[in-house]
């Protein structure tokens, strides 16, 4: 890279951090790819809309960023002062749509597997791929490294933006945005020995991650997702709940989680992890900023079954915000101030809330694939219907068991909005279906042995 090139270098972010490591450990395995699908109609300009894209790079240097590890002491970012969007043009007309169907599958498999160089930037590019006289699919493919889903919100929205001005005849819409250089100077005058005295005082006396007890799975892909939308009826009353008791849908979902966790493994604290925002409200501006702002956290909970439900919650909410100020700690860091020995995960599952919107146009049509490292993640949609959507690791659990989780998880965000003040343990876990089996097998009466048997046959078969 050539130094005249060079706008800017300055370090990572603890998330950038261990995303780069987990990229460059196992670089054929590089779960940080992302894409975003959308198509368009009538009166699509691709050569504007290619503009547009091109004007995010020009204005956002996060777009522009290249990551270096192996020249320095420590990992770096280094910002280049201008980068050319690589732009791939695809003709699919004349190709049957379930034609154009499995090419669009084998194109996002074979873009996922090309990847990205992370020393060259961008690593960002676009396909736009023609299916129709006047029909076509664009393709956004970036790395995580530069991203979260907040960032990818106001970006899309900005691009857009940009390119209804430009197809118009019109200049494009000016941004009002920090760079992310500011954020990472944020980061480097907070306090960690702060940090380090509460994440070992939240930690004390936890030893072991949290079991994950579903029936295990045999598939050899490596990840399977299933998607559970709640009703809105139920949805209108979990959001009338939270309302009223001045609770967040977050809260009400991370206390689901939580039970179902406790109540899956027997244990009375369960250890999640717990996706933040990571944008501090102290930074002037943070809600405009593009770049990969998120963090995974720890999230410690205890569960007595005795509680009143509505306390709980807001014991778990209150507590949530005595971790929001030092929700900008790695959990590379957290993880080695705990006392689990060294090697072995914090925890297994992880809950992500999705709470920001997207441009009205960007969103619509639009597909969004990413993945995760977790064996089970929760990623939860706010909307007219609540969308949770179960990621797993097929080797180890399989789809009749996760199925039956996200109806244990909906079974008990019901129960939260069935009685005004219940305890934790009257919250129902079982459908009425299978409650009905259970007690068909239990009152089922046992005949009598076929053959002489030994006491402790006949006990064995009576049980």
């Amino acid at each position: 890279m050539e130094l005249e090139g060079i706008e800017d270098i300055y370090p990572l972010s603890p998330m950038q951090e261990g995303i780069l490591f987990h990229a460059v450990s196992a670089p054929a395995e590089d779960e940080y790819l992302r894409q975003a699908v959308r198509p368009f109609g009538p009166g699509f300009a691709p050569d504007g809309f290619v503009r547009a894209w091109q004007e995010m790079l020009d204005r956002h240097p996060v777009l522009r960023t290249a990551f270096i590890w192996d020249e320095a002491e420590a990992p770096v970012q280094v910002v280049c002062r201008r980068v050319e969007l690589p732009v791939e043009r695809l003709d699919w007309r004349g190709i049957s749509t379930a034609g154009q169907e499995e090419r669009l599958e084998a194109f996002l498999d074979e873009d996922r597997r090309r990847g990205f160089d992370l020393a060259r930037p961008p690593l960002l590019r676009l396909a736009l791929l023609r299916t129709g006289e006047e029909d076509w699919r664009a393709v956004l493919s970036f790395h995580h490294l530069l991203l979260d889903g907040w960032s990818l919100a106001l970006l899309l929205q900005r691009a857009f933006a940009c390119y209804r001005a430009l197809r118009e005849g019109q200049p494009p819409p000016p941004v009002h945005s920090r760079p992310y250089r500011d954020y990472i100077a944020w980061l480097s005058r907070q306090d960690l020995g702060r940090a380090e005295a509460f994440w070992r005082r939240e930690l004390a006396g936890f030893t072991a991650a949290t079991p994950l007890p579903l029936e295990g799975g045999a598939d050899a892909r490596s990840r399977g997702d299933q998607t559970l939308a709640l009703p809105e009826d139920l949805t209108a009353a979990l959001q009338d709940l939270a309302r009223r008791r001045q609770l967040t849908l977050n809260t009400l979902v991370q206390g689901a989680w939580a039970l179902l966790l406790s109540r899956y493994g027997g244990e009375r604290e369960v250890v999640f992890g717990a996706t933040v925002s990571g944008r501090p409200p102290e930074l002037p501006g943070f809600e405009e900023m593009v770049g990969l702002f998120i963090n995974t956290l720890p999230v410690r909970v205890a569960i007595d079954e005795e509680a009143p439900l509505l306390e709980w919650l807001a014991g778990l909410q209150a507590r949530q915000a005595e971790i929001r100020e030092f929700e900008y700690c790695p959990l590379a860091r957290i993880q080695g101030w705990s006392e689990l020995p060294r090697g072995l995960p914090l925890f297994e599952s992880l809950v992500v809330f999705e709470n920001y919107q997207a441009d009205a146009e960007a969103r619509e049509g639009s597909r969004y694939l990413d993945a995760t490292s977790y064996p089970l993640s929760l990623v939860v949609k706010p909307g007219a219907a609540l969308s949770l959507r179960l990621s797993y690791d097929a080797r180890r659990f399989g789809r009749e068991g996760v199925a039956r989780a996200l109806g244990h998880l909906a079974n008990l965000l019901a129960g939260f909005t069935a009685a005004a003040s219940p305890r934790l343990a009257d919250l129902p876990l079982l459908t009425a279906a299978e409650r009905s089996r259970l007690l068909a097998l239990g009152n089922a009466a046992a005949g009598p042995p076929s053959a002489p048997a030994l006491a402790h046959q006949l006990v064995a078969a009576q049980a």
